[in-house]
């Protein structure tokens, strides 16, 4: 449960302005949609899907960490990384396994014939999409586990798409698509609060000392 004397006593140190964007940018945000990425090289893509992530509302995000470790370029973020949840994981079945006990549905993205074609996927239950690496893809670990494909349709001689690029195709098509649907897309009220708090502590930069004196008090 989060501490609401807590939290109106730290939002004191905020802006008023501040407090409003907070509430309005959590009321836009989704755990329905979640991403996951797939030990990518490259850093600025990496960075690139947490800020389209961020941009979309998209509030978690899973990274894979099999090969290459975490690769976060701050610079290419532009602060995206402060704002949307980031998990790691060391396996892709650890992955899996942990987003399906939270009830998604894992969604390999994929250029293979037989993917579903990103206009005619529908949303219907909580999502987890998977992007692999610039050259290989998805492991055979998801394409094996994956409950069903999607792909963005192309019609040029290039045959895939760098994974920032595809990620924000998809991201934005789907969360646009899920805000105008009946789904219960929304961040739950306890989610809302537990965000509010953290992002308040993240604003103050002499937080350390506010929690003390209000600790004390």
């Amino acid at each position: 449960m989060v501490d609401l004397e807590l939290l109106e006593y730290l939002e004191g140190f905020i802006s008023e302005a501040r407090k409003a964007r907070f509430i309005e940018v959590l009321e836009q945000r989704t755990n329905f949609i979640t991403v996951a990425v797939e030990d990518v090289f490259q850093l600025h893509n990496t960075s690139a899907v947490i800020r389209s992530c961020e941009v979309f509302g998209i509030q978690q995000l899973h990274f894979i960490e099999g090969r290459f470790g975490e690769r976060l370029d701050k610079n290419i973020a532009m602060g995206a990384h402060q704002w949307v949840d980031v998990h790691s994981h060391k396996t892709a079945e650890a992955c899996m396994e942990n987003l399906r006990d939270m009830g998604y549905k894992i969604i390999a993205t994929s250029p293979h014939e037989d993917s579903c074609l990103l206009e005619d996927f529908s949303l219907t239950e909580r999502t987890a999409l998977f992007f692999g690496t610039e050259k290989e893809g998805l492991s055979e670990a998801v394409l094996k586990q994956a409950d069903g494909f999607l792909k963005v349709p192309m019609t040029g001689f290039t045959e895939s798409l760098n994974i920032s690029v595809a990620a924000g195709i998809i991201l934005q098509k789907l969360s646009s698509d899920l805000r105008k649907s009946d789904l219960n897309w929304k961040l739950s009220p306890t989610e809302i609060l537990d965000k509010r708090l953290e992002w308040t502590k993240k604003s103050i930069k002499s937080i350390e000392s506010i929690m003390d004196r209000y600790q004390a008090d």
